[in-house]
């Protein structure tokens, strides 16, 4: 039991390090990051940023090896229709009208013993 909470915390902290990644490189893209890990019945929005007036919405997979697959992979239709309905719940929560919306994927991977790599799926 205890190695499995610290197993967890350490892939906590490592999607926590990833998503921290990809806000740096988000904002070095000229990104404005508006909300992280915002939540509703819907669902969880990692990353939500604005990209001149484009509401950019990010999925961000840390994994630090291929042991559990290609962090996209753990992507697929079903989670892109959820961080679609929760985008609106976001766009409601927050009084915007409508507004054009893109979904991206960030992947991270980030070996034990070395640099992080990450991919900036536009559009998925």
């Amino acid at each position: 039991m205890v190695a499995q909470a610290l197993v967890e915390t350490r892939q906590q902290e490592m999607g926590r390090q990833g998503e921290d990644l990809a806000c740096r490189y988000l904002e070095g893209q000229g990104l404005v990051v508006l909300s992280r890990n915002w939540t509703c019945r819907d669902g969880e929005l990692d990353v939500v940023a604005v990209e001149g007036d484009r509401l950019v919405v990010c999925e961000v997979k840390t994994r630090s090896g291929p042991a559990w697959g290609r962090p996209d992979e753990a992507v697929d239709e079903r989670k892109l229709s959820r961080l679609r309905r929760t985008a609106l719940r976001w766009l409601a929560s927050h009084g915007v009208g409508w507004c054009n919306v893109r979904v991206d994927l960030i992947s991270v991977t980030w070996p034990p013993s070395g640099e992080p790599r990450l991919q900036h799926l536009r559009g998925a």
